[in-house]
């Protein structure tokens, strides 16, 4: 039997993502699986190979994280919700911080226009911020890959800063009862409605989010109590990561070379504040750092949720500031090119006269 031959980049993506996932683990990385698998496939799409997640197989990794994260959700998860509004308080003064800080940066050290510059620098809500790319403010390339750059940076710094920083975190919790086929078999339909319902209802990270929210509230509820079988959360981390790493595709290592260093010294001072702002909010409400910062961290919700998942983290605590944090972006966004607009018609207006 051959497989056709449109399904051989995706075959190739995701076992070049379970090869990087294994050997990550081999050598005893945190969140090996996911970490590891996104790294070997940004590799290979550098090196020229063909790698894709078609649209229906990120659903499908989408709606397996969603479902992770709430089944990972403990039952006195929300009982620290008294706790959240230092940390949302620190969101928004992060968010203002990385916006003003990079965006200047990108422009004065990377001379780019400030359409480019500062809708590079938005920490987050990648599809809203093409879409206006797309309308044609600022590079529509250069902000793509330095905003990939950020995804992949974020999804590799913090397993990394688990290794080397003395980060306190909950031991992920040892797996006793699974659930039956017939039980995952009616949560993901559940979740797949609750994620189409989140779409139709554009909501941003919609498909995680409403699986997430389904999963969660049944737990909650008392309806499953058991965990999600080992292998299909090692299948989540291996999908997950692919995703991340497919991003680059279609990206040519001249394209990736020009704005690199634009994106790795963005991403440096995300992670610089964002480090800052969660030290401050775990020092003041008792919080593991490792979950604050995975909380404030402006990475990919589907890709901090898992790793959420792989350290044991409160996933409730960080899918609601990713949530909060999208929905802050949703306004600051549409703000902030409106200036921008208002600053290239009054610079045309002054060279006119």
């Amino acid at each position: 039997m051959t497989v056709p031959s449109s399904l051989l980049p995706t075959l190739l993506t995701l076992v070049i993502a379970a090869a990087g996932g294994a050997l990550a683990t081999l050598v005893g990385l945190p969140a090996g699986w996911l970490m590891g698998g996104a790294m070997a496939v940004t590799a290979a799409a550098m090196a020229g190979v063909k790698v894709a997640m078609p649209d229906r197989l990120r659903d499908v990794a989408f709606l397996l994280v969603g479902m992770s994260m709430g089944a990972s959700v403990a039952p006195d998860s929300l009982s620290l919700i008294t706790r959240w509004p230092v940390s949302i308080a620190a969101l928004a003064i992060e968010l203002v911080l990385i916006i003003a800080a990079t965006g200047w940066m990108l422009t004065k050290l990377f001379k780019l226009d400030a359409g480019t510059a500062y809708l590079s620098s938005f920490p987050g809500h990648l599809s809203f911020v093409m879409g206006i790319a797309a309308s044609g403010v600022g590079d529509a390339r250069q902000i793509v890959i330095i905003q990939v750059i950020r995804i992949m940076m974020l999804t590799i710094c913090v397993p990394i800063g688990a290794m080397i920083l003395p980060i306190e975190h909950f031991d992920v919790s040892v797996v006793t009862t699974t659930l039956q086929w017939w039980e995952l078999l009616a949560l993901a339909a559940a979740c797949i409605v609750g994620g189409q319902i989140f779409v139709w209802l554009k909501v941003p990270a919609g498909f995680v989010l409403g699986a997430m929210a389904v999963a969660t509230v049944a737990k909650l509820g008392g309806l499953y109590t058991a965990a999600l079988p080992g292998p299909l959360v090692l299948i989540t981390f291996i999908m997950t990561g692919a995703l991340i790493g497919s991003r680059f595709s279609g990206i040519s290592r001249r394209e990736f070379l020009q704005a690199a260093w634009g994106g790795l010294i963005a991403t440096s001072m995300t992670v610089a504040i964002v480090t800052v702002m969660a030290w401050i909010v775990a020092s003041i409400v008792q919080m593991p750092f490792g979950q604050v910062w995975l909380g404030l961290s402006p990475g990919a919700l589907e890709g901090m949720g898992a790793l959420g998942i792989a350290l044991g983290y409160d996933t409730a605590f960080i899918a609601a500031h990713h949530v909060i944090r999208l929905l802050m972006l949703s306004f600051a966004i549409p703000a902030v090119v409106v200036v921008i607009r208002r600053r290239e018609a009054a610079t045309m207006e002054g060279q006119r006269q």
